[in-house]
């Protein structure tokens, strides 16, 4: 197998982001841009990539983390200069190496693994990943001999009337022999009137010393969009978000409104699940088959069963098994784990709890640090009171429990099985089996109240 590396740059300022971050690191579809071409290139099998930083390097380097190979450009002297400054990470090396641009996100594993077939069988000592546009006004043109060998890349405001009309465009990647880029990097200078070191030179004196420089035409131009601003990510936003939902929908998941449905890149999905209009999916989140979820639901990093429903609702880094009805408007916060055919109803929040099978939470009631039992049932409004101030404190509900409306249960406490709680009830203490709790004062009537106390108006 061929030995090969790849340099991701992602050392530019990106001024027209109007940024305190790194341009880098704003998202597409929830994932950062450096981590989208950084993933591309682990799944196309490159093991020995490198990462230049520059421009607020330390945001890249902290967010990429320590398993990440990083160079230094500490001075932004152009592209040349950035690939300049990671050598040693290929130096040595007798392979091939990719240059990618760390604000692409659109680019696919499998374009990379291509460019380098293409670049290997042609024997190329560089080869050039272009892509044809309509308009290419503004782009770098790849010029070819009649043998379609490159000729040279010829910027538009360069180019002849006759260069100007081909269509084929400079993507800013590529692929090098190692020993190529090196020797060709080793002779360009900065004598232009920028001051910098072009990556594009190296091709020019790969040409000048007879070595065979090709390109290999991308048919999808969108892999290949750089992102420099605000309007430009939401471009590439609205593309990567609509080649999200397609592949969703090829594998048999009913998505009822495209145009209003957002479902971020590491999202599973059963087949005949539904999502209505209005959804937001992020994170690893994994839904079963013939699920219904929506309208407008977020769902974040949580698992949630087959046939399973999810209204108007937001559920995070949470379980939902099989059969459950949940919404609408609940909200299901970190650490819920909800049974089988459990109602979860509207104005519930359930917080870090175990919620056993067939139990029925239908309204305005929130748990938090318990334990519940199957078959429960939570009257309207009851509260589970977990917080004394200070800590955070457990309440345990056994199977068959029968929790009256309105009753606060005041943690740490027991609920044993089979257990019932009168409506209106703060409970403090362990409830035995099969016992009726009441705690509430006793009801007293007045009569005659009214008219001795009422004023006259």
């Amino acid at each position: 197998m061929e030995d090969l590396s790849a340099i991701i740059l992602a050392a530019g300022e990106g001024k027209r982001m109007k940024s305190k971050k790194s341009k880098v690191l704003h998202k597409v579809c929830g994932k950062e841009l450096i981590q989208w071409v950084y993933d591309a290139v682990q799944n196309a099998g490159i093991r020995n990539s490198v990462v230049v930083v520059g421009h607020k390097a330390e945001q890249v380097m902290e967010f990429m983390g320590e398993g990440v190979r990083f160079a230094l450009q500490k001075e932004q002297l152009g592209t040349g200069h950035a690939v300049l400054q990671a050598q040693s990470a290929i130096q040595g090396r007798q392979g091939h190496v990719i240059i990618l641009n760390g604000d692409t996100p659109l680019i696919k594993s499998e374009t990379i693994k291509r460019a380098f077939e293409y670049h290997i069988h042609q024997n190329n000592a560089a080869t050039i990943i272009t892509t044809k546009l309509d308009d290419a006004t503004g782009y770098g043109r790849v010029i070819r001999d009649s043998a379609g060998h490159v000729v040279r890349i010829v910027e538009h405001k360069d180019a002849t009337e006759e260069e100007r009309a081909v269509n084929e465009i400079n993507s800013g990647m590529y692929c090098f022999t190692i020993s190529s880029l090196l020797d060709s990097l080793s002779k360009i200078s900065n004598n232009n009137s920028q001051g910098e070191y072009y990556l594009t030179d190296t091709i020019e004196i790969l040409i000048n010393n007879g070595q065979k420089v090709g390109a290999i035409t991308m048919d999808d131009s969108t892999e290949l969009l750089g992102i420099n601003n605000r309007i430009q990510l939401a471009e590439v936003e609205a593309i990567m978000r609509r080649k999200i939902l397609n592949m969703h929908m090829e594998q048999g998941v009913t998505i009822v409104d495209p145009a209003n449905t957002y479902i971020g890149p590491d999202v599973r999905i059963g087949n005949d699940t539904v999502i209505l209009p209005g959804c937001i999916i992020e994170g690893n989140t994994v839904i079963g088959e013939d699920c219904i979820i929506g309208p407008q639901t977020n769902l974040v990093n949580s698992t949630i069963e087959r046939n399973v429903e999810v209204k108007s609702s937001v559920v995070i880094d949470s379980f939902i098994d099989e059969g459950t009805h949940v919404g609408p408007f609940a909200y299901l916060r970190p650490g819920s784990r909800i049974g089988k055919n459990v109602k979860v109803g509207d104005f519930v929040e359930i917080k870090n709890s175990i919620i056993g099978d067939n139990t029925k939470v239908s309204h305005l009631t929130y748990v938090g640090d318990s334990e519940v039992g199957k078959n429960v049932n939570f009257g309207c409004g009851t509260v589970t009171v977990n917080y004394d101030g200070i800590k955070k404190h457990k309440t345990i509900i056994g199977d068959n429990a029968f929790i009256g409306c309105n009753t606060n249960l005041v943690s740490p406490v027991v609920v044993n099985r089979n257990a019932y709680i009168a409506a209106g009830s703060t409970i403090t203490d362990e409830v035995p089996e099969n016992s009726l709790a009441i705690a509430r004062s006793r009801q007293v009537i007045k009569e005659g109240w009214v008219k001795k106390h009422k004023t006259n108006e």
